[in-house]
């Protein structure tokens, strides 16, 4: 059962659709796919959301994934791109979590501070 701060936050999220079921989404339960800009046929998923370029929509599951490739979506949608092994294995590392997309946490840098005296 969802609480009324989750509906409320999902509401407010900017709405995407899905190339494979084409349902709309909040963009927070969708991966964000991008052709590869070394100028190959393949879809990279794009985890930070960020990269470059026209951008594609897909929910991280296997029949939306199926309904993609058998509607052609990829080609479409992202200029001619249709290799889609990576969002493939996205999808399938994925396929055990359940509830929203978690993207994996983003580590830290770590500075290196000189030793004391070693200023020189």
């Amino acid at each position: 059962m969802l609480t009324v701060a989750e509906v409320l936050h999902s509401e407010n999220q900017p709405q995407r659709t899905c190339i494979g079921c084409r349902k709309k989404g909040p963009r927070s339960e969708l991966l964000r796919l991008v052709a590869d800009a070394s100028g190959s046929s393949a879809v990279i998923v794009d985890e930070r959301r960020r990269m470059a370029g026209r951008g594609a929509w897909l929910h991280p599951s296997e029949s939306c994934m199926a309904l993609a490739v058998k509607r052609r979506a990829f080609g479409r949608a992202l200029n001619g791109a249709t290799g889609t092994a990576d969002v493939e294995r996205r999808i399938k590392a994925g396929a055990g979590a359940e509830g929203p997309l978690r993207l994996p946490p983003v580590a830290a840098a770590t500075t290196v501070q000189p030793e004391s005296g070693s200023e020189n």
